[in-house]
């Protein structure tokens, strides 16, 4: 069981290296966004939010609002997945049963610097992915993925909120059915005796944090066994069955909030720093009760200006916003965990009702240690096409996460005043 960091401990394997390190966080939501209820004006802690980035209003001074980037190898190759499978690839995606794209910005950063954690990276999804072909002759798998190991192969999601807490604390075997924490518990008390005062409140609130996360996969971990159980007794894959059916949480607040749990867990002990999150896949089947919306994501979108798609659309920043929240109360030294980690949110088209992805909605939360000026507005939409590719964010954000490179995608130069 990994550690946050403490101030009394030597931490990430350097006694005399007290600088925090710089993590990479993805959250992804499909197929599109409000478009009428969504911009930013203004700068800093005084900066204006439309009605569905409202809940980032805690954030104002940490978040940067990117207009008009686009991704040129996935427009007019048809709607859906070929404008989803490269989004952090910007590579052109090939037709037909041979998947072809490119490798994403994430597993660039899994490669380069995934040797100095114990995990290279960190994949979820709270939806299954889909199978077959849409009918633009694009793989469906293309629509259920965004990071991508290699050009011909997206990393497996990892869709339960169990399993993906076992990974880590190498939970394994009859291991899974014992706490975690009652497995260190000597440990831990012999570490309080060693620690500072201040370092023992924050060691009882990350211990307090994984008891809870730990509870809350574990009632999940029973679902699973027996949705694994009842889909082995039909002859089904838990692949082909619906919520609750599969095991997954048929609330998908908890599903989701659970998910980001495990994220800020798994950066804030440096197990790993690079993350994705699709929190919806394009397609997406999700459907939000607690919304008062009675259409499931995709037809949703259709009337993406509507008031439905709206609260769906704010729902999903809002879970933005919740992970921003849990890093920002880990305290890293005189900065915090959200200080020095970016999390990048996007969507693979700016109105699902049109299908334009001519723009994409893009934001960043988080400083990366200081190097990433925040708290901005920046508007790329009329500044040429070769001056808006997303993919010259993504050099510019590999560059301050210590991985350089000559060409990223379909760009080989920064984004501009980022």
């Amino acid at each position: 069981m990994t550690l946050p960091w403490l101030e009394s401990l030597p931490v990430w394997g350097h006694a005399a290296e007290r600088t925090p390190p710089k993590r990479f966080v993805v959250q992804f939501m499909g197929t599109g966004i409000s478009p009428n209820n969504w911009w930013a004006k203004g700068a800093g802690a005084t900066m204006e939010l439309s009605k569905s980035l409202q809940p980032l209003e805690p954030f104002r001074s940490k978040l940067n609002v990117l207009n008009g980037l686009y991704s040129r190898p996935s427009t007019g190759v048809g709607i859906h997945p070929g404008m989803t499978g490269n989004i952090l690839s910007g590579m052109p995606l090939t037709r037909g049963a041979v998947l072809h794209g490119g490798i994403s910005i994430d597993q660039v950063l899994a490669l380069r610097i995934g040797q100095e954690t114990l995990q290279p990276s960190l994949v979820l999804a709270c939806e299954q992915p889909l199978t077959g072909y849409h009918e633009s002759n694009f793989s469906m798998a293309y629509s259920s993925h965004i990071s991508w190991q290699s050009a011909d192969s997206p990393v497996p999601t990892e869709v339960y909120p169990s399993l993906a807490f076992d990974s880590l604390f190498e939970n394994s075997g009859s291991r899974r059915l014992e706490s975690i924490l009652d497995r260190v518990g000597e440990e831990a008390a012999n570490l309080r005796r060693r620690i500072s005062y201040d370092d023992r409140a924050k060691l009882d609130e990350y211990l307090t944090s994984v008891r809870d996360v730990e509870k809350r996969a574990q009632r999940m971990r029973g679902d699973l066994s027996k949705a694994s159980t009842n889909a082995k007794d039909k002859g089904k894959s838990l692949i082909t069955m619906k919520r609750p059916d599969n095991g997954l949480p048929e609330d998908i607040r908890d599903h989701m909030r659970l998910m980001c749990d495990i994220v800020a867990i798994a950066i804030q002990t440096d197990k790993t720093r690079v993350a994705s999150m699709l929190m919806c896949r394009d397609l997406s089947g999700l459907f939000y009760p607690f919304l008062g919306v009675r259409d499931a994501h995709h037809p949703a979108s259709h009337s993406d200006n509507s008031d439905s798609y709206e609260r769906i659309t704010r729902h999903y920043i809002t879970q933005l916003a919740y992970l921003a929240g849990r890093l920002q109360s880990m305290q890293e030294g005189q900065t915090t965990v959200l200080d020095n980690t970016c999390i990048l949110w996007l969507s693979n088209m700016f109105s699902g009702s049109s299908h334009d992805n001519s723009k994409l909605p893009v934001l960043t939360v988080g400083g990366l240690g200081g190097t990433l000026e925040t708290g901005r507005v920046l508007e790329y939409g009329d500044k040429g096409n070769e001056n808006r590719k997303i993919c010259s964010l993504y050099l510019s954000l590999m560059d301050r996460m210590g991985v350089k490179l000559d060409r990223f995608g379909d760009a080989d130069t920064r984004l501009a005043r980022l």
